[in-house]
């Protein structure tokens, strides 16, 4: 079994594939890289220096991972950030001709638009096509607080509001709902909580707020959460495993002064998490 994994690739540093691709492995997946961009790092910096791959270049790259049977053994596929429309066309394609030879596959999708004090930072048209055709093409999503909301058409700032929000968002076509980097009203100010919705219920996390925001968190998340689904835990403790292994990473970032991630540096947590963080049932 594999996992598709099409997202951006930076050369120096953590982003897309470059935060996701490793950690998936050290949790035990065999994953297949499709790049849709590769850049010399992350846009974070400011200035970059690579291409931007056009859509038929990466439409190519997976007929050729489909040619070699992979899609039969692809139990799931895993997007980021989509800069335009016409990639996420093509990632919206992989996803219909994997679940066509193998149905019990799933679409992992990181629907990256925005944040809370940076308001939209794709290009305009990209946050509607989220919303209207990649997220109800999902089984898991994982949108961060601000993006939840934009999906959902609403303000939350109580649990309550929250979970009715990610019921919106899943009554749309996905099955879980992950929220990262949540801020309610109970959420005290140097916390951040995570949330994850299911049919089975909701389930809660509450870690401190460090001092660093390094590029690349959320894209660590969503693929370790992913491989906690995959080896069929509960959604409790894939959260809670998810909190603790991420955590341990942006912990040790922030420690060392360092601006990317410390994802090799701390590799046993990733595959064996302290557990700090207790899922905390909240419907």
């Amino acid at each position: 079994m594999g996992i598709l994994s099409i997202q951006s690739l930076v050369a120096y540093g953590h982003a897309g594939n470059s935060a996701a691709v490793f950690p998936l492995q050290r949790l035990g997946k065999v994953v297949w890289p499709v790049m849709t961009v590769h850049f010399s790092n992350h846009t974070g910096y400011g200035a970059w220096r690579g291409p931007l791959l056009a859509a038929d270049d990466v439409a190519e790259v997976i007929a050729g991972v489909e040619e070699r049977g992979a899609f039969e053994t692809c139990e799931a596929v895993l997007s980021g950030y989509q800069g335009a429309e016409d990639v996420g066309a093509v990632v919206l394609d992989a996803v219909a001709r994997v679940k066509a030879l193998n149905p019990r596959a799933i679409y992992c999708c990181d629907p990256v638009m925005g944040d809370v004090g940076r308001g939209m930072f794709v290009r305009a048209g990209i946050p509607e096509f989220m919303r209207d055709r990649v997220v109800p093409a999902a089984d898991v999503v994982t949108p961060n607080h601000f993006e939840l909301d934009y999906l959902a058409g609403t303000t939350s700032t109580t649990i309550a509001g929250l979970l009715e929000a990610a019921d919106r968002v899943r009554a749309t076509g996905p099955s879980v709902v992950l929220v990262t980097s949540a801020v309610l009203d109970d959420t005290p100010a140097d916390a951040l909580d995570l949330v994850a919705v299911s049919p089975d219920g909701a389930w809660r996390t509450r870690t401190p707020r460090l001092p660093v925001t390094p590029n690349g968190t959320g894209d660590l998340t969503t693929a370790v959460f992913l491989a906690h689904l995959l080896d069929g835990r509960a959604l409790e403790d894939a959260l809670a495993r998810t909190t603790s292994a991420v955590f341990a990473v942006v912990e040790a970032t922030a420690a060392a002064g360092e601006r990317e991630l410390r994802i090799v540096q701390t590799q046993d947590r990733l595959a064996e998490p302290r557990m700090e963080f207790d899922a905390l049932r909240v419907r």
